[in-house]
C-alpha cells in the first residue's frame, strides 16, 4: 500500500494523491460548483465574504486550475512554440529569455526545441507544435521552403520568423542587419591600413552567412581591393575546419593580415588560432562572445541586439493574435560595431 497523509479537510489522500478539484474547494468553503467557478475565473457574482472564503479553500487545498477543459472550449492553449537552431548556442539565450518574457506578460507559457539545422527536424518540431495547439509559433528556420505550414497559419496559427526569413511563405520576419553589419566591420579593418582580408563564415545557403559574406565582398569592392582566391571560406562551424582554413590563410606566400569571422563560434576557433601566431593578425566578429572584453587585445565585434530580436518577434507575434496585424512585414534591426582592440591592430607582414 502507497503511503497515505491527510488532505486539508481530514480525508487521507495518496502520497501520489489526487488533485484536489473544484468541488473539494466548494465543499471546503461551503458554496456552489458555480460560485467557485466564478471565482478561479474572475467573473462577476460573488459577495467579497464569499469570494474570501473560496480563496481561503483554495490556498488551503492548493487547488489550481486545470485549463485542460478551457483549451477544449476556446480551441487555445495560451502557450507558443520557439524553433530554435541550437539551443547550446549562446546567441540564443537572450533570444528566447526575451520571447519568454513577452509571452509571460500575456499570460503564456513558451515552449521551445531545437531543429539542429535539420530542414526535416524543424518541419517535425513545428508541426508537432501546432498539433499541441499553441497559439502562435517563432521560428528560427533551418530549411528554405516553409509552406508545410500554409495549413497552419490559415487555421489561425500566428507565425513570425526571427533570425533567417522564410522560404516560400510570407509572413512576419525580424532580422538583423548582416549584410550592413559585415560590410562596416570589414571597413573598419580596411581603415586601419589592412588589404589582406580573409573571411570565414557559415555553410552558404545559410542566409546569414551569405549575407555576411555579400557585406564583406561589397567592402572589399568599395575600396577597390580584389579577393584572392583563398581568402574566403565557408562550411560547417565546427572547429576543425574553422582552423584548417585560419591555418591556410595565415600561410603560404600572400597571407592574410587580418580575419573577419562570420559568427560566434567561428570567432572562438579564430581567437585560438591566432594566440599560437608569432605575428599579431586582426580580427573582427560577426556576434559577441562572452569574455570578448577581457582578452588581451579584446575582441573587436559587430554585435546584434539577440534579445531584441526576441523580443520585437514576441511582440509582433501577439499582435497577430490581438488581431491588429493584419499585412506581413520584414524589420531589419540594426548591429553596432563594438571596438576593443584586435580589430584596430595595424597590418604587419
Amino acid at each position: 500500500m502507497p503511503e497515505t497523509h491527510r488532505r486539508a479537510d481530514g480525508l487521507p489522500m495518496s502520497r501520489y494523491g489526487n488533485r484536489p478539484t473544484m468541488k473539494d474547494v466548494a465543499a471546503r468553503a461551503g458554496v456552489g460548483l458555480k460560485t467557485v467557478s466564478r471565482v478561479v475565473n474572475g467573473e462577476p457574482g460573488v459577495t467579497p465574504e464569499t469570494e474570501r472564503r473560496v480563496q481561503e479553500a483554495i490556498d488551503a487545498l492548493g487547488f489550481r486550475r486545470n485549463d485542460s477543459a478551457r483549451v477544449l472550449r476556446k480551441g487555445r492553449t495560451a502557450s507558443i512554440g520557439l524553433v530554435l537552431e541550437d539551443l547550446a548556442d549562446p546567441f540564443y539565450g537572450p533570444l528566447s529569455r526575451a520571447v519568454e518574457e513577452v509571452a509571460r506578460a500575456h499570460g503564456a507559457l513558451l515552449i521551445n526545441g531545437s531543429s539542429a539545422e535539420d530542414p526535416d527536424r524543424e518541419q517535425e518540431l513545428a508541426l508537432a507544435l501546432c498539433a499541441r495547439r499553441v497559439d502562435g509559433l517563432v521560428v528560427i528556420p533551418a530549411g528554405d521552403d516553409h509552406r508545410y505550414l500554409e495549413p497552419e497559419i490559415r487555421a489561425g496559427v500566428a507565425t513570425v520568423f526571427v533570425d533567417r526569413p522564410p522560404g516560400k511563405i510570407d509572413v512576419d520576419t525580424v532580422l538583423s542587419d548582416s549584410f550592413g553589419g559585415a560590410r562596416g566591420g570589414v571597413a573598419h579593418l580596411i581603415a586601419h591600413g589592412h588589404r589582406r582580408i580573409g573571411f570565414i563564415g557559415d555553410r552558404p545557403r545559410i542566409h546569414t552567412a551569405a549575407e555576411r559574406l555579400r557585406g564583406y565582398r561589397t567592402a572589399m569592392e568599395d575600396a577597390g581591393i580584389p579577393v584572392a582566391d583563398g581568402w574566403m571560406s565557408l562550411g560547417v562551424t565546427d572547429p576543425e575546419r574553422v582552423r584548417r582554413a585560419a591555418e591556410a590563410m595565415l600561410t603560404g606566400t600572400d597571407p592574410v593580415t587580418a580575419i573577419f569571422a562570420g559568427n560566434n563560434r567561428v570567432t572562438v576557433t579564430v581567437i585560438r588560432v591566432l594566440a599560437e601566431q608569432t605575428r599579431p593578425v586582426a580580427l573582427v566578429g560577426f556576434d559577441d562572445i562572452e569574455l570578448g572584453d577581457l582578452l588581451r587585445p579584446g575582441v573587436t565585434v559587430v554585435a546584434q541586439d539577440a534579445a531584441a530580436l526576441g523580443r520585437t518577434a514576441a511582440e509582433r507575434l501577439f499582435r497577430q493574435l490581438d488581431g491588429s496585424l493584419i499585412t506581413p512585414e520584414r524589420l531589419e534591426l540594426p548591429t553596432r560595431l563594438i571596438t576593443r582592440g584586435s580589430g584596430e591592430l595595424p597590418p604587419v607582414d
